[in-house]
């Protein structure tokens, strides 16, 4: 048997006693080469003391991460004042060695001046800045700039009047024809291009100052007898006057309210196109405020507002055929205007 099977306690104790003994010798070491990497000597008692000169900053450097460090909107009684100001810087195409100078130079969109670029917060850097919109109603930046309302703000637009459409119109044709007379009463017969009808006959004359039709579904209520008389009317067949019974007929339509109509008694029937009349009701768009592509309808002589549907009606319709339209409105000085649009164009005609 050798000896280390003999002396095998012996000499794992001799092993580890030489392992501790390196281990310590590191230590030292490490220690050493500390104080040689950083230049200080550990503070502390005892060469054992690990500490290293500042390290107790650390801890603040960290609680300092945890601090709110947000910029916040400046305030002055109630004012919000901008923490940062500034002028946008252009290049001028052609020179692009000069500077474009808002605040002294020339208008970059003649007739806008800069200043209204700047006073407004709109980028005048695009070659169509003019024609944009900046606040979305409808209105470019030189429309607002003329009607000097405020290109930011939706409440705050020029006249709608410009951005009005004439799409077409809906009309109908009609005629009334007075028949036989009875001591100044009169048999009526009312047709309409839609194919409706109505008549009062012969056993219930329309005395003057009377109301009719009284019933039907069509025209009911609508007119009202004011008188006949007879004329000498031209006959343009043989040349020569003859008498003719002229019936005077009043519109009771609430938009045609007081419109006088007078009718030959008992007048051709192949003169029923001469005679005949039309309600009218234009067909109109309005490419503002959001309702581009959105028809609304306004019936011949009738006070309608802009947009559609609001309270003050301050447009009056007061004509309306196939090709045009005409408005009218009053200014907020009191004076009257009068506005013309073709069918199928964009605002008013120029005058």
């Amino acid at each position: 048997m050798s000896w280390l099977s003999k002396n095998y306690e012996k000499a794992a104790l001799g092993v580890a006693g030489v392992a501790a003994a390196g281990l310590v010798y590191l230590g030292w070491q490490k220690q050493s080469s500390v104080t040689e990497d950083f230049g200080n000597e550990p503070s502390g008692t005892g060469p054992s003391d690990p500490a290293v000169k500042g390290a107790d900053l650390v801890s603040t450097a960290k609680s300092s991460f945890n601090v709110k460090r947000e910029w916040e909107q400046g305030d002055d009684s109630g004012r919000a004042v901008d923490l940062f100001t500034g002028v946008a810087l252009f290049v001028n195409k052609k020179d692009q060695a000069k500077p474009v100078d808002l605040i002294n130079g020339a208008p970059v969109h003649p007739p806008i001046p800069n200043s209204w670029w700047i006073e407004n917060r709109i980028d005048p850097g695009f070659g169509d800045s003019p024609q944009r919109d900046a606040d979305e109603d409808g209105f470019s930046n030189i429309d607002e700039f003329n009607a000097k309302t405020d290109p930011n703000n939706k409440q705050d637009y020029p006249s709608l009047i410009a951005k009005l459409s004439y799409v077409g119109d809906e009309s109908v044709q009609w005629v009334l024809r007075p028949g036989f007379e009875d001591k100044g009463a009169f048999t009526f017969e009312y047709s309409d291009g839609k194919g409706k009808q109505n008549k009062v006959g012969a056993a219930s004359p329309v005395p003057p100052g009377q109301i009719f039709f009284a019933e039907g579904d069509v025209a009911k209520g609508r007119f009202k007898l004011i008188g006949s008389e007879v004329r000498q009317v031209l006959n343009e067949k043989i040349n020569a006057n003859e008498p003719v019974t002229i019936v005077t007929v009043e519109d009771q339509r609430p938009n045609k309210l007081g419109t006088k109509y007078e009718i030959p008694s008992s007048f051709r029937r192949t003169d029923v196109k001469k005679f005949s009349h039309y309600d009218r009701t234009a067909i109109l768009s309005l490419d503002a405020l959001g309702m581009k592509g959105t028809e609304f309808k306004v019936e011949e002589y009738t006070e309608f507002s802009l947009p559609p549907g609001g309270e003050k009606k301050t447009y009056k319709l007061t004509e309306v055929t196939p090709d045009q339209i005409t408005v009218e409105t009053t200014d907020k000085d009191g004076t009257k205007k009068t506005y013309r649009f073709a069918k199928g164009g964009a605002g008013p005609i120029a005058e």
